[in-house]
Parts: structure tokens; C-alpha cells; sequence
């Protein structure tokens, strides 16, 4: 068993941590204030290749595996997951759903350009009535012969103003339940499509978060991702990978959190002498370094499993599931270390105890975690 990571694995944590700090770092304060989605940033993140790190370098990817994936989503969600999200929904689900999954024409059409950094995806499976229980999709695409007319509601929908193209999960045979349910390329400025309003979101502000309103869109059946009934299979899939990007993030929200209450420990003096010499605080310490290296453990090893083509849906499950209780309360810890100045968002910890929220709630729930992880361990 090798614990160490190879020069690709280092080089993109290097590359990670230095555009992190050098770019994503400046401005991410008020980004978040004033829920301003990181266009800038994101546009570099595309130029230097972060935007298609797993894709097939022939449809202009860079060729990696979930590993070096993980790494950098670490690294970015010490600073920023505001833009680390949006790396994450067009790594692990857009590409991922149609390299995997779609025709040569839609991997040229839609995956090269995200690949290359020159446009980014949205996925669109949430709806008003039908979050963590997916098979309740109320969104309808109905079979018009060489088109589905496509009609309903998404919400929550991350990078919604932001993308230019939009897979949609929609149920086209309601009597065959989740087997009726279809995978549909959406693009934007389609009549019909209308993008609503932006969520004032408690974490992850800058975030481009929206609404999507489908009234009558017509979509060619070029558009559909695989067989006719494949959807629900194709997002449970997706999914699964996108876990691990998730997991990641919360890995890395944790870390960034764990590494300002260290560095303010050792600066803050009270009774005397630094706080990082009370017990009180190195216990915390302590306990902040050791679930964050077990979270990470967790981490690796869905994406190292997902490297090796074994199953990693219930890894992936558990990593998600570990790795956002671990940014909560490390978050929640590292405020509490900083004391008066941890509450004021001068200091970044507020902000990354916010965003820790959310990698307990999308692409399934701890709870839906539990469930996946649970059926793994009974189906034995």
C-alpha cells in the first residue's frame, strides 16, 4: 500500500495551492458579500486546464485521474468554494455524464468546449418537490417524435445563469416510474427556457445559484444522453462520482479552517503566552488534525478506487459522508479558537463555517449517504 503521491499528483496540488492563493484568495471577502459569481477566475481556472482535468486529452482534457482531482479541489476549497463548486459540477458531473455516456456529436459539440475551459455546464436534477427522492421527477419530457417538449421546474441549480449548456433529468413515461425518466442536453437562449433568480444563499454566496424554468422547450433528440428510459441510471452514476468531488471540498473547507486556527494560535496571546500553549486550544488542535487526516484517508481512496475501475459507490458515500461532519465541526472549532474575531468576516473562518453547510446537503443528503452506504454494507 503506497501513502504516497506521485509528481503529477504534487505538481497539481502545487499548481492548485499557488492559484489559490494568488487568485482566488484577493477579492473573496467581498465576492462573497456581494454574491458575485468568480467570472475572472473561472475563466482561469478553464485556461490552465482545471475545468476538463479528467476528460480524454482528445476531446481537449487533461488526462487525469480522480486523484489529482481531488487534490486540487482540496486545495481550492481552503480559500474559495465558491468556485471550487463550479469546478466540480463540470469535472465530475457535465464531463463525466457525457464522456462517459454520450454520442461522439455531443462530446464534440458540448464536452470539448467545457474541456477546453471556453464554456461551462450546469446539472439540473433538483426540483421544488423532488430533492434527495430523485425518482419524483415532476419535470416532463414528452416524446414529440424528433423532439421532447420539455416542461417544468429546477431548482438550486448550480452555475445556472453562468452555463451555456444544461443537462436535464426529466420524466418522459410516468407509468414506467424511474425507468421512464431521460437525460436531455439543454442549451441556453432555447425558447422557452427561462433562467429566474439568484439565491441569496447562506453559504457558497458567490455561487451563481438559480432557479430554471422550462415552459414548452423544445429539444431535439439528438440531445438525449443514451438510451431512450436511461436518465435516472445516468444521473444515480454521475452521482457517484461527483461525490467524491463534494467530499473534497468539505475536505478542503475543513483543512483551510484547521490551517488559520493554527497559524492565529500561535499569534493570539492570552494569560501570557500564546494560546497555542493552553491545553485547551491544542486539544482542539489535535482533534481538528486527526479527523481531518481520517477525512482525507476517506477522501483518496474513493478517488484512488475510482482511478482503479473498482466499484466506489459506496466509498465515494462514505467520504462525502465523513468528510462534511468533519468540516462542520472543524469549522465550528476553528471559529471558537479565533474567539471575538473568528465572528467577523474580516477573518475568513465565518465564511468557510458557512460553506461547510452545504456539503451535508447537495448531491444527496448525509442522510441519502447513509442510505447508499447502508445497502453496501447489507447486500453482503
Amino acid at each position: 500500500m503506497d501513502f504516497e503521491l506521485t509528481e503529477e499528483h504534487l505538481a497539481v496540488r502545487d499548481a492548485a495551492r499557488d492559484f489559490t492563493q494568488s487568485i482566488l484568495l484577493p477579492g473573496v471577502i467581498e465576492r462573497d458579500e456581494k454574491m458575485e459569481f468568480p467570472k475572472d477566475q473561472i475563466a482561469q481556472l478553464g485556461e490552465l486546464g482545471f475545468m476538463g482535468m479528467m476528460v480524454d486529452p482528445k476531446y481537449g482534457g487533461g488526462g487525469m485521474g480522480a486523484l489529482s482531482y481531488a487534490i486540487a479541489m482540496e486545495e481550492f476549497s481552503k480559500v474559495d468554494s465558491s468556485s471550487s463548486v463550479c469546478v466540480s459540477v463540470c469535472n465530475s458531473l457535465v464531463n463525466y455524464g457525457i464522456e462517459q455516456y454520450g454520442s461522439e456529436e455531443q462530446k464534440e459539440k458540448y464536452l470539448v468546449p467545457i474541456a477546453r475551459g471556453e464554456a461551462i455546464g450546469a446539472f439540473c436534477l433538483s426540483e421544488p418537490e423532488a430533492g434527495s427522492d430523485a425518482t419524483s421527477q415532476q419535470t416532463t419530457a414528452e416524446d414529440k417524435g424528433d423532439y421532447y417538449l420539455l416542461n417544468g421546474t429546477k431548482n438550486w441549480i448550480t452555475n445556472g445563469n453562468s452555463a451555456s449548456m444544461y443537462i436535464v433529468i426529466a420524466q418522459t413515461d410516468k407509468e414506467k416510474g424511474h425507468r421512464g425518466i431521460n437525460a436531455l442536453i439543454v442549451e441556453k437562449g432555447m425558447e422557452g427556457f427561462i433562467i429566474g433568480a439568484k439565491e441569496n444563499k447562506m453559504g457558497i454566496r458567490a455561487s451563481d445559484t438559480h432557479t430554471l424554468l422550462f415552459n414548452d422547450v423544445k429539444v431535439p433528440k439528438a440531445n438525449r444522453i443514451g438510451e431512450d428510459g436511461f436518465g435516472f441510471k445516468f444521473a444515480m452514476k454521475t452521482l457517484e462520482g461527483g461525490r467524491i468531488g463534494i467530499a473534497a471540498q468539505a475536505l478542503g473547507i475543513a483543512a483551510g479552517a484547521y490551517e488559520l486556527a493554527l497559524a492565529y494560535s500561535k499569534e493570539r496571546k492570552a494569560f501570557g503566552k500564546e494560546i497555542s500553549k493552553h491545553q485547551a486550544i491544542q486539544f482542539k488542535l489535535a482533534d481538528m488534525a486527526t479527523n481531518i487526516e481520517a477525512a482525507r484517508m476517506l477522501v483518496y481512496k474513493a478517488a484512488w478506487m475510482k482511478d482503479q475501475g473498482m466499484a466506489y459507490g459506496q466509498a465515494s458515500a462514505m467520504a462525502k459522508l465523513y468528510a462534511s461532519k468533519v468540516a462542520m465541526e472543524v469549522t465550528v472549532e476553528a471559529v471558537q479558537v479565533h474567539g471575538g474575531y473568528g465572528f467577523v468576516k474580516e477573518y475568513h473562518v465565518e465564511r468557510l463555517m458557512r460553506d461547510a453547510k452545504i456539503t451535508q446537503i447537495y448531491e444527496g443528503t448525509s442522510e441519502v449517504q447513509k442510505i447508499v452506504i447502508s445497502r453496501g454494507v447489507l447486500k453482503d
